[in-house]
């Protein structure tokens, strides 16, 4: 199809080359091809489109963004979680966030965002990745984390760690 296409479009221009008459343009591709072109070039560039459009406030387009999606992601990750407990959950990592005042900061973190909810849309995650985001770190005890010595360590536990 394609090579029939291109023999088609070579003999145009011989033949105008001949006739000395400007070449008519290609015809347009089939329906099915526009149709997975649009898809294609539709399918969540969410943070690009973020990057290039300039909010007056970016951090709550994004959140709006997310719980505008939320019931959609519960419902394909077949995640048996209410909505208003998920979005608390959402609301927790905003507000760990709050005190961030450096704009490019601000910055990142929203582009950061976009992608995450880009990502979990295309199915990029997991079911227990979203749990743990939904439900927050419950278990900081344990793996790495139960490694690390506080402020109030003995000498006995740093040599005991080293």
């Amino acid at each position: 199809n394609t090579r029939q296409h291109s023999l088609t479009l070579t003999l145009q221009r011989h033949r105008c080359a001949l006739n000395h008459t400007p070449a008519s343009p290609p015809p347009p591709p089939p329906i099915q091809q526009q149709q997975q072109q649009q898809q294609n070039m539709a399918s969540l560039h969410l943070a690009v489109a973020a990057r290039n459009a300039h909010y007056t406030k970016p951090v709550p387009t994004l959140y709006r963004a997310i719980a505008k999606e939320l019931p959609r992601v519960l419902t394909i990750y077949d995640i048996d979680m209410p909505v208003p407990a998920a979005r608390a959950g959402i609301r927790a990592l905003f507000q760990n966030n709050a005190h961030i005042k450096d704009q490019r900061v601000l910055d990142m973190l929203v582009e950061k965002g976009y992608m995450e909810l880009e990502e979990t849309l295309l199915h990029y995650k997991q079911r227990p990745h979203l749990l743990r985001i939904f439900e927050g770190f419950k278990h900081r005890t344990t793996g790495a984390d139960r490694k690390t010595l506080g402020l109030d360590a003995t000498t006995d536990e740093q040599f005991a760690r080293a």
